[in-house]
């Protein structure tokens, strides 16, 4: 009965509730693997490790940093360790390559959802002068007038709803997923900070901080 219902509210919305359609399912697909994506990104986060990690580097065992930090898939220690093993680059330069990689794969299709934020009001906007424009256009057979007008405020009221209800929906999970980003670069803007500040630390102590990138090697 509900099926049946909706099927009729999506015919009486006319034309327009096509491309609100694929909005909407646009919509949930990108929200389903964001939310996948994250949630199993969370289970991947290795704090204990982390702080051993960073701990190894603070006291210049770069042999251990780099046993520790190798085949992890914690992004803030993917981005230590791909920054550490930095070849042509500078440390600084390394880690923000692999920061940007981290966030790269954080934020993707977050551009997709902000345009369906913004598009699928529009779309309802448009059945919306779609659907008025449909009244005005039966005012002129006295016989069809109510029908025609009431028809084409309906179709109007449809569209608009639907693409107002996809953009709420949508809003909550993208400003959700943004958050999450947003405090991801903050991690890793500041483990990137810290590794600087410990590496050139390291090397004043006098030691050899190319032992991470060789006993990573040595590992490979």
């Amino acid at each position: 009965m509900l099926a049946y219902t909706l099927v009729e509210l999506f015919i009486k919305g006319g034309p327009i509730m096509w491309p609100i359609l694929v909005a909407a399912l646009a919509a949930v697909a990108v929200v389903g693997e964001r939310s996948f994506w994250w949630w199993r990104e969370s289970r991947k986060r290795d704090p204990e490790r982390l702080e051993k990690l960073l701990a190894a580097l603070d006291n210049g065992d770069f042999r251990t940093a780099a046993q520790l930090s190798k085949d992890s898939d914690d992004p803030i220690i993917r981005m230590i360790y791909h920054g550490m093993n930095h070849v042509h680059s500078s440390l600084q330069g390394a880690l923000q390559v692999a920061a940007g990689v981290e966030l790269q794969r954080a934020g993707r299709f977050l551009t997709v959802m902000d345009t369906l934020v913004t598009l699928a009001p529009l779309l309802g906007l448009l059945g919306t002068v779609t659907g008025i424009f449909n009244s005005f256009t039966g005012l002129g057979d006295a016989e069809l007038a109510v029908q025609k007008v009431s028809g084409g405020i309906g179709e109007a009221l449809i569209a608009t709803a639907a693409g107002l209800g996809i953009a709420i929906l949508a809003l909550i999970p993208f400003n959700l997923f943004t958050a999450k980003l947003s405090r991801l670069q903050f991690e890793l803007e500041t483990a990137a900070t810290n590794i600087e500040v410990m590496v050139n630390s390291a090397r004043q102590k006098g030691f050899d901080t190319m032992e991470f990138r060789r006993e990573a090697t040595v590992q490979e």
